[in-house]
C-alpha cells in the first residue's frame, strides 16, 4: 500500500489483530485525525484574517508579503 507522501505500509488485517490492538490502532487514528481537522481549522482562519500581530510587531497584512519572524536573542 503506498500513501500519497510515497512510502509503503504493510497492510493489516483488523478483524485478525486482537482486540486490544484493534482498539489501540483505531484511537490512535482517531487522534491524528483530530489533529489534522484542528490544524486545518486553523489555517483556514489565518486564510482569513487581514493581519497578524506578535507582541505589537504586524508580521502580516493582506496584499503584503509575510515579513517573517526572527529572534534578536543571540546565543
Amino acid at each position: 500500500m503506498t500513501t500519497k507522501n510515497g512510502k509503503n505500509h504493510k497492510k493489516l488485517d483488523l478483524l485478525e489483530m486482537p482486540k486490544s490492538e484493534r482498539t489501540k490502532l483505531i484511537n490512535e487514528v482517531r487522534e491524528k485525525l483530530r489533529q489534522r481537522i484542528a490544524e486545518t481549522k486553523l489555517w483556514q482562519s489565518l486564510l482569513e484574517i487581514e493581519s497578524i500581530s506578535i507582541n505589537g510587531n504586524t508580521i502580516y497584512r493582506e496584499n503584503e508579503p509575510l515579513s517573517g519572524l526572527y529572534s534578536e536573542n543571540k546565543i
